[in-house]
């Protein structure tokens, strides 16, 4: 236990560079605002590491900046699990469920084959693997906590799953009318393909209104699936530590997975309002941005470099797997959402 001392002194310590974090998140939020295609989490991301490349931010700001990236890391996917019902799988059906299990699935674990193949680190395959299958940064957030994964990788990752599903929101409607996709497909079909919630609905609307239902429904069940995959490999990392003579010992799960699913439940009871989930929401979006900032603080672009061609080509290879897969899968949804 910390006395009451040491709590006053290591929060003083965080101080700096949770005020550092808090100007980046403001000047990310405005940027949103002036253009709404910007999300204020990439923008917050790409502040960081600007700043940390630039050398503008004091060794004094490290502390907090590490408490970013990884304390409220965490509080920010606990709240993430008030925007997620399970009662929304239930309008998909069996056929609905297995199709975007399959989806999850075949790009999850077709992402790290990919990776692997190309040369590149296991925990870079990982956590883009995570963010393409299932709900872009807020998952590469989500693993990288469970994990303790390496903020370069985390960072990479997000700028993947950031830019290809930027990339979705113009050339997937553009594809749905040379296929000749109808509204709800189409929907199900940006559902079942594109990373982000926020960018899912761009493309949904930017072919149809009509598409938004089934693209929304189809999203927020590939992001239910987020808790047991995050749980499984939190499990499977703190399982591995344990074996390491004198390594202290630690829960078969992390604390915010099991908090992120008692959320996901009381969400799912309907008893919170919607502003308290409107809130909920800001809040999330809040936490995750000063988590965001703390990780592109620590990230170099000099060691990105040595990366090389490699991470796009995975990122490309990757965004093919998962459109093509979704494609053909959601042909197995029934259109009766």
């Amino acid at each position: 236990m910390l006395s009451g001392a040491q709590i006053v002194n290591r929060t003083r310590s965080f101080l700096p560079g949770l005020i550092i974090a808090g100007l980046s998140v403001a000047v990310g939020f405005l940027i949103n605002r002036q253009w709404a295609n910007v999300s204020p989490l990439t923008a917050s991301l790409v502040i960081g590491a600007i700043l940390g490349n630039l050398g503008l931010i004091p060794a004094v700001a490290d502390a907090g900046l590490r408490f970013a990236a990884r304390s409220i890391l965490r509080l920010g996917i606990i709240v993430l699990g008030f925007q997620l019902s399970f009662s929304e799988v239930a309008h998909l059906g069996g056929k609905g469920f297995i199709a975007v299990i399959a989806v999850v699935v075949i790009t999850f674990f077709g992402t790290q084959f990919i990776a692997k193949l190309l040369g590149v680190s296991p925990g870079l395959g990982l956590l883009t693997a995570t963010g393409y299958s299932i709900c872009g940064v807020s998952a590469v957030s989500a693993m990288t906590g469970a994990v303790d994964g390496d903020e370069e990788d985390a960072t990479y990752a997000i700028a993947l799953v950031t830019m290809f599903g930027s990339i979705a929101i113009f050339a997937l409607p553009v594809l749905g009318h040379l296929f000749n996709m109808g509204n709800t497909r189409f929907g199900m079909w940006a559902g079942s393909s594109v990373h982000d919630v926020a960018q899912v609905v761009a493309t949904a609307t930017a072919y149809s209104k009509d598409s938004l239902s089934g693209a929304v429904i189809v999203k927020l069940t590939r992001v239910v699936l987020l808790a047991p995959l995050v749980a499984f490999y939190a499990y499977k990392h703190r399982r591995g530590a344990a074996q390491v003579p004198d390594a202290p010992r630690t829960s078969p799960l992390p604390l915010f997975i099991i908090l992120f699913l008692v959320a996901v439940c009381i969400r799912t009871t309907d008893v919170l309002s919607t502003r308290t989930l409107a809130d909920f929401k800001n809040f999330e979006k809040i936490c995750l941005a000063l988590a965001l900032v703390g990780l592109g603080a620590g990230v170099r672009i000099s060691k990105l470099r040595v990366l090389g061609a490699r991470p796009i080509v995975l990122g490309l290879s990757s965004w093919g797997l998962v459109l093509f897969t979704s494609f053909f899968t959601i042909r197995l949804i029934p259109l009766n959402l």
